[in-house]
């Protein structure tokens, strides 16, 4: 089983939730597209505290803090979805780190969604409480049900809201993972607490 971890836009807490989903299953971690630095496999690396999870290299390394089009083009590069594949000796499961958000742009025509069905993943859907992110994670879930991609289910991060998450649960039919609160600092100690949490859930 391989879980790509998608959100509703740019630093929405991806990483953090990559990390543990990696500590709760051991699981290894990659991710295929890093556009800018510092790089989020370094900071994947920093907060597991497991022996098994490996950070695979990423397939695509670019320097500028971009969409992934924009900064292989400033590379003089053109991003195809088939340089993109498995690393090999790749262990199920593998947690999958998306670049942005579901429409952010490979190219001209695929975007980073795109990648789900080619590494045959289950989507796992982060949800960051502000105004306006009951529509734009009902637009996010209304493309993976027109393109009937597998859901695992959806993380809300951020102070709890209740009325917000309850419309969102109902309306897409997803079930809640997780609630990640606001905290001021991310170490190893949270993660590992909140993999226990985790753990739960998806076996529930």
């Amino acid at each position: 089983m391989n879980y790509f971890v998608t959100a509703i836009g740019t630093d929405s807490g991806k990483t953090l939730v990559s990390a543990i989903l990696a500590e709760a299953l051991q699981a290894d971690y990659w991710k295929p597209v890093q556009a800018g630095l510092p790089a989020d496999s370094d900071t994947v690396r920093e907060l597991l505290t497991n022996s098994r999870t490996r950070i695979l290299p990423e397939a695509v390394r670019l320097k500028m803090p971009a969409s992934p089009h924009a900064a292989a083009a400033a590379e003089g590069r053109a991003l195809k979805l088939s340089d993109i594949q498995l690393p090999e000796g790749a262990r199920s499961p593998l947690v999958i780190e998306g670049a942005g958000g579901c429409l952010v742009p490979l190219n001209e025509r695929d975007s980073v969604i795109d990648l789900v069905p080619q590494l045959k993943a289950r989507v796992v859907l982060v949800s960051n409480h502000y105004l306006g992110s009951i529509n734009h994670t009902l637009l996010t879930a209304e493309l993976l049900k027109e393109r009937n991609y597998p859901v695992e289910g959806i993380l809300f991060n951020g102070d709890a809201m209740p009325g917000t998450e309850e419309v969102i649960l109902e309306r897409t039919g997803y079930r809640c993972l997780l609630r990640l609160a606001r905290h001021k600092k991310v170490d190893a100690a949270l993660v590992q607490m909140y993999a226990q949490q985790i753990k739960k859930n998806l076996y529930a």
